[in-house]
């Protein structure tokens, strides 16, 4: 009987979440109700949709408003025992009150949105989501973009094992 080759092929679940700032350098982070820690806002990707598309839908459908979406700061491949998934975040800039004060949460996934200092986001969420959180950041302020394993910057050349 012959097996379809695709059966071994990865088919990662994909998120994307965007990162906003306020005026103060201070990160978004929202409060779903869902979870027991704090999250940026945004979501799985959809079937046939695109990792930005997913992302300025997650965003609208949870906070009720649409600011533009900038580039792409990182992609963080997470390996898993179930199964792997691929994360994307993107810049979202400064939400400036044109776009802060028309914030409507979507009651059924989110209790509220904070903001944080950088400095302080691995106090105040999981470490593979903090970790994303400062490689994003980090590349915003340096005008890059980023690939990250489980959090983690992979950087030089890999070979065969």
């Amino acid at each position: 009987m012959a097996t379809d080759p695709t059966e071994s092929f990865v088919r990662p679940w994909v998120a994307a979440g965007v990162l906003f700032y306020d005026h103060q350098g201070r990160v978004m982070m929202v409060v779903p109700t869902y979870k027991d820690y704090l999250d940026l806002p945004g979501g799985y990707v959809e079937h046939g949709e695109t990792p930005l598309r997913g992302a300025v839908r997650e965003v609208q459908e949870e906070l009720g408003i649409t600011p533009p979406i900038g580039r792409l700061l990182v992609t963080d491949w997470l390996p898993g025992p179930e199964r792997d998934d691929q994360r994307f975040v993107f810049d979202g800039g400064v939400l400036d009150g044109r776009w802060s004060d028309r914030i409507v949460l979507e009651e059924a996934e989110l209790a509220g949105y904070e903001f944080h200092d950088v400095a302080s986001i691995e106090s105040v969420t999981i470490p593979r989501l903090a970790r994303r959180i400062l490689q994003a950041d980090h590349a915003r302020r340096e005008g890059t973009t980023l690939y990250l394993e489980n959090g983690a910057v992979v950087s030089g050349t890999l070979t065969a094992r």
